[in-house]
């Protein structure tokens, strides 16, 4: 574990401790750019991307699958 208190997490990433708060609360209005920030700045930016990454998950790559264009011979 990193042992940051939320004031280094903030200067890490470098938002407001308001911001982090806002982030840390579910406020929807805080940008995908802060939760990046704040993520690099945990040091967990890589499983952050890898969780989003649909093609990580069975459903996600089952869904891709079905949005491959087939091709129609004549």
């Amino acid at each position: 574990m990193l042992d940051l208190t939320a004031v280094q997490v903030a200067e890490r990433a470098d938002i407001s401790r308001d911001t982090l708060r806002r982030l840390e609360h579910g406020d929807p209005g805080v940008s995908w750019g802060t939760v990046l920030a704040v993520a690099r700045a945990l040091g967990a930016l890589d499983r952050l991307v890898d969780a989003l990454d649909p093609f990580e998950t069975d459903l996600g790559r089952a869904r891709a699958a079905q949005r491959i264009p087939r091709r129609v011979r004549h």
